[in-house]
């Protein structure tokens, strides 16, 4: 199934998160407070940070959808 969101809004709204982790008491309430901007639930920006940090620990071993997230 395609997803309704281009990569590029998933990219901006994780790099949301981490950038403005430090303004909110918790890191669901920076989700939460994201996800309203940008138009999804949070839990939708939930799993893609999930998947984007479990990319990231995995750029040693990279496959094709990885290589765009660690940089290659």
């Amino acid at each position: 199934m395609k997803s309704k969101y281009a990569p590029e809004v998933k990219q901006r709204a994780i790099r949301l998160v981490q950038e403005q982790r430090s303004e909110y008491p918790t890191q669901w309430m920076t989700i939460v407070a994201i996800a309203t901007k940008i138009g999804c639930s949070p839990e939708t920006l939930r799993s893609w940070i999930k998947r984007h940090e479990a990319d990231m620990a995995g750029c040693g071993r990279l496959t094709r959808p990885r290589k765009r997230f660690c940089g290659d």
